[in-house]
Protein backbone atom coordinates (compact mmCIF):
# COMPACT_ATOMS: atom_id res chain seq x y z
CA UNK A 1 0.00 0.00 0.00
CA UNK A 2 3.08 2.47 0.58
CA UNK A 3 4.30 1.16 -2.24
CA UNK A 4 2.18 3.22 -4.24
CA UNK A 5 1.23 6.10 -2.25
CA UNK A 6 5.12 6.73 -2.80
CA UNK A 7 4.70 6.85 -6.34
CA UNK A 8 1.69 8.86 -7.15
CA UNK A 9 3.05 11.76 -4.41
CA UNK A 10 6.56 11.10 -6.82
CA UNK A 11 4.51 11.48 -9.63
CA UNK A 12 2.62 14.53 -8.03
CA UNK A 13 5.88 16.42 -7.01
CA UNK A 14 7.44 15.78 -10.80
CA UNK A 15 4.90 17.10 -12.61
CA UNK A 16 4.66 19.96 -9.98
CA UNK A 17 8.44 21.01 -10.71
CA UNK A 18 8.04 20.42 -14.40
CA UNK A 19 4.99 23.19 -13.96
CA UNK A 20 7.08 25.45 -12.04
CA UNK A 21 9.92 25.42 -14.45
CA UNK A 22 7.29 25.87 -17.62
CA UNK A 23 5.80 29.10 -15.89
CA UNK A 24 9.27 30.68 -14.88
CA UNK A 25 10.57 30.33 -18.15
CA UNK A 26 7.53 31.76 -19.82
CA UNK A 27 7.74 34.68 -17.28
CA UNK A 28 4.39 33.61 -15.38
CA UNK A 29 4.22 32.34 -11.64
CA UNK A 30 2.34 29.00 -10.68
CA UNK A 31 -1.54 29.43 -9.84
CA UNK A 32 -1.98 30.58 -5.70
CA UNK A 33 -2.06 27.83 -3.57
CA UNK A 34 -5.74 26.65 -2.59
CA UNK A 35 -6.53 28.77 0.71
CA UNK A 36 -8.04 26.12 3.06
CA UNK A 37 -9.65 28.63 5.42
CA UNK A 38 -12.12 29.67 3.07
CA UNK A 39 -15.54 27.57 2.54
CA UNK A 40 -14.90 27.14 -0.97
CA UNK A 41 -11.21 26.25 -0.26
CA UNK A 42 -12.11 23.54 2.33
CA UNK A 43 -14.80 22.01 -0.26
CA UNK A 44 -12.41 21.63 -2.62
CA UNK A 45 -10.48 20.08 -0.25
CA UNK A 46 -13.22 17.68 1.26
CA UNK A 47 -13.96 16.55 -2.76
CA UNK A 48 -9.84 15.79 -3.56
CA UNK A 49 -10.06 13.60 0.03
CA UNK A 50 -13.57 12.33 -1.29
CA UNK A 51 -12.90 11.49 -4.67
CA UNK A 52 -11.04 13.50 -7.79
CA UNK A 53 -11.82 16.72 -9.18
CA UNK A 54 -12.92 14.89 -12.51
CA UNK A 55 -16.73 14.78 -12.29
CA UNK A 56 -17.69 11.06 -12.78
CA UNK A 57 -13.98 9.67 -12.19
CA UNK A 58 -13.98 6.48 -9.85
CA UNK A 59 -12.12 5.68 -6.94
CA UNK A 60 -11.50 3.01 -4.25
CA UNK A 61 -11.26 3.07 -0.74
CA UNK A 62 -10.14 -0.20 0.31
CA UNK A 63 -9.28 -1.02 4.04
CA UNK A 64 -8.68 -4.00 6.69
CA UNK A 65 -8.41 -5.13 10.12
CA UNK A 66 -9.98 -7.20 12.68
CA UNK A 67 -13.15 -7.52 14.56
CA UNK A 68 -13.30 -8.00 18.81
CA UNK A 69 -16.48 -8.95 21.07
CA UNK A 70 -16.12 -7.47 24.68
CA UNK A 71 -18.32 -8.94 27.56
CA UNK A 72 -18.05 -8.38 31.03
CA UNK A 73 -15.85 -10.93 32.76
CA UNK A 74 -14.22 -12.44 30.17
CA UNK A 75 -11.58 -11.78 27.67
CA UNK A 76 -12.20 -9.96 24.32
CA UNK A 77 -12.30 -12.53 21.56
CA UNK A 78 -11.24 -12.10 18.02
CA UNK A 79 -14.11 -13.02 16.40
CA UNK A 80 -13.51 -12.01 12.41
CA UNK A 81 -10.74 -10.45 10.42
CA UNK A 82 -12.42 -8.04 7.83
CA UNK A 83 -11.83 -6.19 4.33
CA UNK A 84 -13.68 -3.50 2.86
CA UNK A 85 -14.33 -1.78 -0.07
CA UNK A 86 -15.89 1.68 -1.08
CA UNK A 87 -16.01 2.51 -5.12
CA UNK A 88 -17.30 5.96 -5.00
CA UNK A 89 -17.40 8.88 -7.30
CA UNK A 90 -18.48 12.93 -7.32
CA UNK A 91 -19.96 15.35 -9.11
CA UNK A 92 -21.47 18.99 -8.81
CA UNK A 93 -24.35 20.10 -7.20
CA UNK A 94 -26.17 23.24 -6.54
CA UNK A 95 -28.09 24.23 -2.91
CA UNK A 96 -30.14 27.48 -3.19
CA UNK A 97 -29.68 28.05 0.80
CA UNK A 98 -25.93 26.05 1.24
CA UNK A 99 -24.72 27.10 -2.33
CA UNK A 100 -22.20 25.33 -4.85
CA UNK A 101 -21.18 21.55 -3.65
CA UNK A 102 -20.56 18.36 -4.47
CA UNK A 103 -22.18 14.91 -4.82
CA UNK A 104 -20.54 11.77 -3.56
CA UNK A 105 -22.07 8.62 -4.54
CA UNK A 106 -20.99 5.21 -3.36
CA UNK A 107 -21.11 1.32 -3.37
CA UNK A 108 -20.08 -0.66 0.28
CA UNK A 109 -18.66 -3.92 0.42
CA UNK A 110 -17.09 -5.25 4.27
CA UNK A 111 -16.34 -8.94 4.18
CA UNK A 112 -15.84 -11.34 7.03
CA UNK A 113 -12.70 -13.83 6.96
CA UNK A 114 -11.47 -16.33 9.47
CA UNK A 115 -9.73 -15.04 12.09
CA UNK A 116 -7.10 -17.72 11.71
CA UNK A 117 -7.11 -18.92 7.75
CA UNK A 118 -8.16 -15.37 6.40
CA UNK A 119 -10.65 -17.18 4.15
CA UNK A 120 -14.02 -15.65 3.55
CA UNK A 121 -16.65 -17.38 5.88
CA UNK A 122 -19.51 -18.30 4.46
CA UNK A 123 -20.63 -20.11 7.78
CA UNK A 124 -19.84 -19.08 11.41
CA UNK A 125 -20.52 -21.06 14.78
CA UNK A 126 -21.18 -19.05 17.78
CA UNK A 127 -18.92 -19.79 20.66
CA UNK A 128 -21.22 -18.34 23.39
CA UNK A 129 -24.41 -20.49 21.72
CA UNK A 130 -22.80 -23.57 19.91
CA UNK A 131 -25.06 -22.62 17.17
CA UNK A 132 -23.34 -22.68 13.23
CA UNK A 133 -24.84 -20.08 10.69
CA UNK A 134 -24.99 -18.42 7.64
CA UNK A 135 -22.27 -15.47 7.53
CA UNK A 136 -24.23 -11.95 5.90
CA UNK A 137 -20.91 -9.82 4.41
CA UNK A 138 -22.32 -6.06 4.07
CA UNK A 139 -23.34 -5.19 0.69
CA UNK A 140 -24.75 -1.79 1.33
CA UNK A 141 -26.28 0.17 -2.17
CA UNK A 142 -25.82 2.87 -2.13
CA UNK A 143 -24.13 5.32 0.58
CA UNK A 144 -24.47 8.80 -0.75
CA UNK A 145 -23.49 12.10 0.36
CA UNK A 146 -23.66 15.95 -0.12
CA UNK A 147 -20.68 18.36 0.44
CA UNK A 148 -21.77 22.27 0.31
CA UNK A 149 -20.23 25.68 1.16
CA UNK A 150 -22.67 25.87 3.97
CA UNK A 151 -23.57 23.10 6.51
CA UNK A 152 -26.51 22.10 7.42
CA UNK A 153 -26.86 25.20 10.23
CA UNK A 154 -25.82 27.51 7.64
CA UNK A 155 -22.35 28.27 8.71
CA UNK A 156 -19.76 28.34 6.27
CA UNK A 157 -18.02 24.94 5.69
CA UNK A 158 -14.54 24.87 7.19
CA UNK A 159 -11.69 22.62 7.06
CA UNK A 160 -11.37 21.61 10.70
CA UNK A 161 -8.07 19.53 10.60
CA UNK A 162 -4.95 19.13 12.42
CA UNK A 163 -1.26 20.18 10.54
CA UNK A 164 2.17 19.06 11.47
CA UNK A 165 4.84 20.47 9.21
CA UNK A 166 3.20 19.36 5.77
CA UNK A 167 1.04 16.95 7.07
CA UNK A 168 -2.80 16.93 7.32
CA UNK A 169 -4.93 14.84 10.31
CA UNK A 170 -8.76 14.83 10.57
CA UNK A 171 -10.87 12.80 12.88
CA UNK A 172 -14.41 12.18 12.69
CA UNK A 173 -16.63 11.16 15.13
CA UNK A 174 -19.93 9.69 14.45
CA UNK A 175 -22.33 8.61 17.37
CA UNK A 176 -25.60 6.68 15.69
CA UNK A 177 -28.69 6.49 18.05
CA UNK A 178 -31.87 5.82 16.37
CA UNK A 179 -34.83 3.06 16.29
CA UNK A 180 -33.56 -0.25 15.10
CA UNK A 181 -35.14 -1.05 11.45
CA UNK A 182 -35.25 -4.47 12.91
CA UNK A 183 -37.40 -4.07 16.19
CA UNK A 184 -41.23 -4.13 16.56
CA UNK A 185 -43.68 -1.95 17.91
CA UNK A 186 -42.61 -1.12 21.36
CA UNK A 187 -39.48 -0.18 20.95
CA UNK A 188 -39.32 2.88 23.36
CA UNK A 189 -40.83 0.88 26.40
CA UNK A 190 -38.47 -2.19 25.78
CA UNK A 191 -35.56 -0.81 24.21
CA UNK A 192 -34.50 -2.02 20.52
CA UNK A 193 -32.90 1.07 19.47
CA UNK A 194 -29.44 0.87 17.28
CA UNK A 195 -26.81 2.09 19.35
CA UNK A 196 -23.19 2.43 17.89
CA UNK A 197 -20.10 4.57 17.07
CA UNK A 198 -18.46 5.18 13.75
CA UNK A 199 -14.61 6.39 14.25
CA UNK A 200 -12.64 7.79 11.43
CA UNK A 201 -9.32 9.14 10.94
CA UNK A 202 -8.06 10.48 7.79
CA UNK A 203 -4.31 11.61 6.64
CA UNK A 204 -2.30 12.86 4.08
CA UNK A 205 -0.03 15.62 2.73
CA UNK A 206 -1.24 19.30 2.79
CA UNK A 207 0.46 20.27 -0.39
CA UNK A 208 -1.83 17.63 -2.05
CA UNK A 209 -5.25 19.63 -1.08
CA UNK A 210 -3.51 23.48 -1.71
CA UNK A 211 -1.93 22.68 -5.48
CA UNK A 212 -4.34 23.53 -7.66
CA UNK A 213 -3.17 21.59 -10.36
CA UNK A 214 -3.39 18.09 -8.65
CA UNK A 215 -6.32 16.68 -9.29
CA UNK A 216 -6.88 14.42 -6.34
CA UNK A 217 -5.14 13.61 -2.58
CA UNK A 218 -3.36 10.55 -1.41
CA UNK A 219 -5.08 9.89 1.54
CA UNK A 220 -5.05 7.11 4.20
CA UNK A 221 -7.84 6.05 6.42
CA UNK A 222 -8.30 4.26 10.18
CA UNK A 223 -11.62 3.64 10.90
CA UNK A 224 -12.96 2.16 14.23
CA UNK A 225 -16.45 1.06 14.67
CA UNK A 226 -18.33 0.11 17.83
CA UNK A 227 -21.72 -1.49 17.81
CA UNK A 228 -24.77 -4.34 18.82
CA UNK A 229 -24.00 -7.48 18.17
CA UNK A 230 -24.36 -8.21 14.36
CA UNK A 231 -28.19 -9.63 13.78
CA UNK A 232 -26.72 -13.13 11.66
CA UNK A 233 -25.13 -14.00 14.69
CA UNK A 234 -27.97 -14.58 17.19
CA UNK A 235 -26.76 -13.47 20.28
CA UNK A 236 -30.44 -13.12 22.05
CA UNK A 237 -29.96 -10.28 23.94
CA UNK A 238 -26.67 -11.57 25.30
CA UNK A 239 -25.03 -8.62 26.82
CA UNK A 240 -21.63 -7.31 25.02
CA UNK A 241 -20.92 -6.04 21.89
CA UNK A 242 -18.09 -5.74 18.99
CA UNK A 243 -15.64 -3.63 17.94
CA UNK A 244 -13.93 -3.21 14.73
CA UNK A 245 -10.50 -1.63 14.05
CA UNK A 246 -8.95 -1.50 10.80
CA UNK A 247 -6.86 0.62 8.33
CA UNK A 248 -6.62 1.62 4.76
CA UNK A 249 -6.37 4.29 1.83
CA UNK A 250 -7.99 5.65 -1.16
CA UNK A 251 -6.89 3.74 -4.27
CA UNK A 252 -7.05 4.71 -7.81
CA UNK A 253 -6.21 1.83 -9.53
CA UNK A 254 -8.07 -1.35 -9.50
CA UNK A 255 -4.88 -3.51 -9.51
CA UNK A 256 -4.17 -2.28 -6.22
CA UNK A 257 -6.60 -3.79 -5.02
CA UNK A 258 -6.31 -7.00 -3.02
CA UNK A 259 -6.75 -10.32 -4.74
CA UNK A 260 -8.79 -11.54 -2.19
CA UNK A 261 -11.50 -8.42 -2.49
CA UNK A 262 -11.27 -8.27 -6.52
CA UNK A 263 -12.24 -11.94 -6.43
CA UNK A 264 -15.29 -11.10 -4.39
CA UNK A 265 -16.65 -8.53 -6.71
CA UNK A 266 -15.59 -10.97 -9.84
CA UNK A 267 -17.46 -13.55 -8.29
CA UNK A 268 -20.39 -12.80 -5.96
CA UNK A 269 -20.65 -8.44 -6.70
CA UNK A 270 -19.69 -7.47 -9.75
CA UNK A 271 -21.84 -4.36 -9.15
CA UNK A 272 -19.64 -2.97 -6.98
CA UNK A 273 -16.78 -2.78 -9.23
CA UNK A 274 -18.18 0.96 -10.62
CA UNK A 275 -20.05 3.58 -8.16
CA UNK A 276 -23.92 4.38 -9.03
CA UNK A 277 -24.39 7.35 -11.06
CA UNK A 278 -23.87 11.04 -9.66
CA UNK A 279 -28.16 11.68 -10.49
CA UNK A 280 -28.65 8.29 -7.96
CA UNK A 281 -31.71 9.25 -5.43
CA UNK A 282 -31.88 6.22 -3.53
CA UNK A 283 -31.81 6.25 -0.01
CA UNK A 284 -29.17 5.28 1.61
CA UNK A 285 -28.86 1.15 2.99
CA UNK A 286 -26.91 0.13 6.47
CA UNK A 287 -26.07 -3.44 7.47
CA UNK A 288 -29.05 -3.61 9.33
CA UNK A 289 -31.40 -2.42 6.88
CA UNK A 290 -29.83 -4.95 4.49
CA UNK A 291 -30.02 -7.63 7.05
CA UNK A 292 -34.19 -6.89 6.99
CA UNK A 293 -33.99 -7.18 3.67
CA UNK A 294 -32.45 -10.08 3.35
CA UNK A 295 -34.39 -11.57 5.79
CA UNK A 296 -37.99 -10.40 4.23
CA UNK A 297 -36.80 -11.68 0.69
CA UNK A 298 -36.59 -8.58 -1.32
CA UNK A 299 -32.83 -8.66 -1.62
CA UNK A 300 -31.22 -11.89 -2.06
CA UNK A 301 -27.19 -12.38 -0.94
CA UNK A 302 -24.69 -14.22 -3.35
CA UNK A 303 -24.70 -18.26 -3.11
CA UNK A 304 -21.73 -19.36 -2.54
CA UNK A 305 -20.37 -22.78 -2.67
Amino acid sequence: MRAWIGVVALAAALMATTSDALAQRRGSQPPAPIDLSTPQGALQAMRRIWCTQTDNEPVYWFWQGDVYSRRQGEADRLLFKVQGLNVRTCGPVTHPERGQGFRSVSRELLIYLDPTTGEVLSEWTNPWTGETLDVLHVANDPVNGDFYERTRSGQPLSFNANFVEDNWFLTTTVPLFYTNPLGGAYQAEVGGTYHATEMFNFMGVTSNLTDPRLNTANVEVGWVRISDWLPWMRMGGREGMLYFHTAGAKVLDWSHISPLMQNEVATHYPAYREPPPVSDSRPNVTSWLYYQRVREGTETPPVRD
